[in-house]
């Protein structure tokens, strides 16, 4: 019994460490594949004047990279929106109290993991919250004219 006690803690101190070794040293044959991103967004952006972002992009950041034409940028923007402390994709309030100023017709979606979470925002600029709100995100948004 005690053999086999032995057996089984040595077989979970291997286990422990294959799950923190990266996921390219688990894989047969020495194939390397990196790691899935944990921060990688899709966006589909409609009616922004700036016409080279309209349409839908992916962003992913810790690295920056993607389709996104200004990567690099749009992480920093949304790393540094993050570090105020609010949830950058949740929906503005229901009971806020928003100016009545109309920012255009621009809209967008954002789908994808943000910090091991899942999002699925949408954007516009139909009053003083949401263009403060889509403010917060440009460069990743485009910046409205």
């Amino acid at each position: 019994m005690l053999r086999r006690t032995v057996v089984t803690l040595a077989a979970a101190a291997a286990l422990a460490g294959a799950a923190a070794a990266p996921a390219s040293a688990l894989l047969p044959g020495g194939g390397a594949v990196p790691p899935a991103k944990a921060d990688s967004l899709s966006f589909t952006v409609r009616d922004s004047t700036d016409r080279a972002m309209n349409g839908s992009f992916t962003l992913d950041c810790h690295p920056s990279g993607g389709s996104h034409p200004d990567a690099a940028a749009a992480c920093d923007a949304i790393d540094k929106a993050a570090r105020k402390g609010t949830d950058l994709f949740a929906p503005v309030a229901e009971d806020a109290e928003c100016t009545m100023v109309y920012g255009g017709p621009v809209t967008a979606r954002v789908q994808g993991t943000w910090h091991g979470k899942p999002v699925d925002a949408r954007f516009d600029r139909s009053n003083g919250c949401e263009i403060y709100r889509w403010n917060a995100l440009v460069p990743a948004l485009p910046e409205a004219a």
